[in-house]
């Protein structure tokens, strides 16, 4: 579904910037956030170290797993690339389903698409 075709809620605004704010302030490639079923949020970056790499979206759905997560609400992801990665994806479906929207937006937050985990 492209950007122009689903308007964003308040809610989505907020993860998109809170994933703009983590890509800014780490300096890294991507920045991501995630909402889980009670709307508690998780903000990561990009993890790339010689022992392990991880996309941002991968490590926020991590931090969601970690901290008792049962369930996705939406994901978002900031970043140059034109679409979400198949492994971004993947992590996002893993804990909320195929039909878990995957807002992807560029550095300055623009929405540019959104589609589904699945």
């Amino acid at each position: 579904m492209s950007a122009s075709e689903q308007p964003l809620n308040a809610e989505d605004r907020k993860i998109i910037t809170l994933a703009r704010s983590a890509r800014a302030r780490n300096g890294v490639a991507e920045g991501a956030a995630v909402r889980d079923e009670t709307g508690r949020t998780y903000v990561a970056g990009t993890v790339s170290l010689d022992s392990l790499k991880l996309t941002a979206l991968q490590t926020a759905v991590a931090m969601a797993v970690a901290s008792g997560a049962q369930s996705l609400e939406a994901a978002a992801v900031v970043t140059e690339a034109a679409t979400a990665a198949d492994a971004d994806r993947a992590a996002v479906r893993d804990l909320g389903g195929a039909e878990t929207p995957v807002l992807v937006a560029g550095p300055d937050g623009t929405l540019r698409e959104t589609v589904e985990a699945g």
